[in-house]
């Protein structure tokens, strides 16, 4: 069966930047299992994996503008120490939840702290990153309506 919409996924892979530097393993956790079509994962590695099968091998190398996209300096802002309230101990690299103006909820990680001037980047981690990816195909089947409806894969038990 081949990849292409509205069908369950199930990959290893190994994702590392242009140094060869390993960025995420799935060997550590197991396959990932995604539902294909529904945006689960980065455009450039699902346009990838479009109409591969059941064991394949693919290697690909993702642009940003088809990951995480370029990094955006807008998106970097120095705060006062007083808006980490209930936060005792600030250090480089805490990652918080923060609110966006349209209600939903983003993850900003500390650059840099000067006294009481603290740096936090919006931007993903990876975002300007290329990233390259080595990617076995375990298996593929029909999405459940359900998993349809829902736009995501569903455990064994629901």
């Amino acid at each position: 069966m081949q990849i292409g919409s509205n069908k369950v996924v199930s990959i290893d892979y190994k994702l590392t930047d242009d140094e060869g530097r390993v960025i995420d393993d799935s060997s550590e956790r197991g396959p990932l299992d995604y539902l294909h079509g529904a945006g689960n994962i980065i455009p450039g590695l699902e346009q990838a994996l479009e109409g591969k099968e059941e064991g394949e091998q693919v290697q690909v190398r993702v642009e940003p503008a088809d990951a995480y996209g370029e990094r955006d300096e807008e998106m970097i802002h120095t705060l006062h120490r007083d808006q980490f309230q209930g936060v005792d101990e600030l250090a480089v690299g805490m990652q918080f939840q923060a609110g966006t103006e349209n209600g939903g909820a983003q993850i900003v990680t500390i650059t840099a702290i000067n006294g009481d001037d603290v740096v936090i980047d919006a931007n993903h981690p990876l975002a300007g990153t290329p990233l390259n990816f080595d990617v076995k195909v375990r298996g593929v089947r029909e999405a459940s309506e359900e998993e349809v409806s829902h736009g995501h894969v569903h455990a064994d038990e629901g």
